[in-house]
């Protein structure tokens, strides 16, 4: 059964990845030294700046976490890794880019362990780290199971002020065992125009191209130096036997020039080759621009054919895709459209909503399983007790609003969510969420939020509490009066339970459009009956 989990992949790892049970691996683990994402919401009333989440935090830095996992890496056995590690900790000391190496190193020596004999892995990287990564993975997997290092050109040029413009992507590549039967799928590209006009530029008047090749041996073959058709063979004889060579003449596969002192040819039509076999540079798979289909709104997301390419030459049918860093889901949509199982992992709820709305929008009636997420009360109180921020991400993702701020301590103006509607198809108007996920409720904090959607000149509240609500809470929240438009009143305040949500109840707000990410487009093999959660 496929899954998603949310959590750290690190745990995930440990705690629900059997042994030896994945195919291939393909990650694509964050890390700038000088940058912070941020995931960007547009909504449809152009609030970009206001309405964005913090998804992750792409510095990591030196601690007690980082001085665990380096414990870690030294106690697992694999004395390889623990020796490269701890050289590269005495040459970079304790900085930020020692602490990803390390929050690394943990993580790939649990993805070797789940990564069968057969399997492949594929680490996606940028020049800031990639030649670190290079050496950790070596030490972990092995330098002979290294089979090649693949460039990717992400982009175009940039005009960089100093310096050679960085547009290439890498993608380290590796099996686990080099000498056992993993999995190859050799992948053909399409000719270009320039390299069909140079070399299929032959047609009999019939529409096929071909072009010309020798028909010599490429090393001396005395049992086959014999006269065909009044030709004389080359000095190492033909590369064919005569019984061959009158096949070919049957079917018409021989061009025969105007003269016997020259020597046949054979003809190699367009229509049955191939393509051009691929090769590590990859200059033909276009980046996500800002009119691209596939284009969610994730800021790392990756193209779609890049993955399926991945997938289609280290992997079977049937086979199982794990990649731990699943961010905007590529990964698992390639995975499901090529009809491998597929397992992914990401540390946001964000991330698995987004997957989960991508998933069901390319595939309808998809089955998966998520874990992790709260699927009731109980598990909704665990994670308001665990991180009250993925709490308060998770509850607006139920009434389809936006993340109104990230994760970051401090006022939040009174906003955990926005929810962009049309109330008459034209002017977008806008409600304001605000989530609770404390053991107690009161009628104060429903008056709060009344004032903030006048503040914020928004047209409804919803008030997502886990408590239960009072009746001076729902009392309050009818004083605030409606909000009316030309086809109907809807209650100004609106309150809502967590337990409400899971039964379906939503909030009254009409022609919601609010779609925090574009649609991925619906793909041909979504037949299934959806699995409830």
């Amino acid at each position: 059964m496929n899954r998603l989990y949310y959590g750290d992949n690190l745990t995930v790892l440990r705690g629900c990845i059997d042994d030896e049970s994945v195919d291939l691996i393909y990650l694509d683990p964050p890390f700038n030294s000088q940058a912070t994402y941020n995931v960007l919401f547009k909504s449809t009333a152009g609030e970009k700046s206001r309405a964005q989440i913090e998804a992750f935090e792409d510095t990591w830095h030196w601690g007690d976490e980082a001085e665990l996992a380096f414990d870690g890496v030294m106690s697992s056995g694999n004395s390889d890794a623990a020796e490269m590690l701890r050289a590269m900790r005495s040459f970079l000391k304790e900085n930020d880019m020692m602490a990803y190496l390390t929050m690394m190193a943990v993580r790939l020596l649990e993805l070797r362990r789940v990564l069968k004999a057969t399997g492949s892995i594929y680490l996606h990287c940028d020049p800031t780290a990639s030649h670190y990564l290079k050496i950790l993975m070596d030490a972990i997997f092995g330098a002979l199971n290294f089979r090649t290092e693949i460039t990717w050109r992400r982009t175009n040029v940039h005009n960089d002020s100093k310096g050679w413009s960085a547009v290439a992507d890498t993608l380290l590549y590796y099996v686990k065992e080099q000498d056992r039967d993993f999995s190859w799928n050799p992948i053909y590209l399409a000719h270009t125009e320039q390299y069909l006009s140079s070399k299929y530029r032959h047609d009999d008047g019939d529409g096929r191209q071909y072009r010309l090749s020798d028909m010599r041996s490429p090393n001396p073959r005395p049992n086959l130096t014999y006269e065909w058709k009044g030709h004389k063979p080359h000095p190492n004889g033909w590369a064919y036997s005569k019984e061959t060579m009158e096949r070919l003449d049957r079917e018409g596969l021989i061009w025969y020039p105007d003269s016997t002192s020259k020597r046949p040819q054979l003809k190699r039509y367009l229509e049955n080759t191939k393509g051009t076999l691929a090769t590590n540079i990859w200059a033909d798979i276009n980046p996500i621009n800002s009119m691209a289909q596939e284009r969610l709104g994730y800021p790392t997301q990756k193209p779609q054919a890049l993955l399926e390419r991945v997938l289609a030459a280290s992997s079977n049918e049937g086979d199982v895709v794990l990649d731990p860093f699943c961010g905007c889901g590529t990964a698992v949509h390639a995975a499901q459209k090529l009809k491998r199982e597929w397992i992914g992992i990401d540390i946001t709820h964000l991330a698995i909503s987004l997957i989960e709305k991508r998933l069901k929008d390319a595939f309808p009636g998809i089955k998966y399983e998520v874990h992790g997420t709260p699927k009731d009360l109980d598990g909704a109180r665990d994670l308001a007790l665990r991180d009250k921020y993925q709490f308060q991400w998770w509850a607006v993702s139920l009434v389809n609003a936006v993340p109104f701020a990230g994760k970051k301590k401090g006022a939040d103006s009174g906003i955990d969510g926005l929810i962009y509607f049309k109330p008459e198809g034209k002017i977008t108007e806008k409600a304001i969420v605000s989530v609770k996920g404390g053991d107690h409720v009161n009628v104060a904090m429903v008056r709060d939020l009344a004032h903030v959607v006048d503040r914020e000149n928004a047209k409804i509240g919803v008030f997502i509490t886990l408590a239960d609500s009072t009746g001076p809470m729902r009392t309050e929240a009818v004083k605030a009066g409606f909000y009316e438009t030309l086809y109907g009143k809807y209650p100004k305040i609106q309150i809502l339970t967590i337990q409400e949500l899971f039964e379906g109840k939503q909030p009254n707000i009409p022609l919601i459009d609010a779609s925090t990410f574009r649609k991925a487009p619906k793909e041909s093999n979504g037949d299934q009956d959806p699995l409830p959660f």
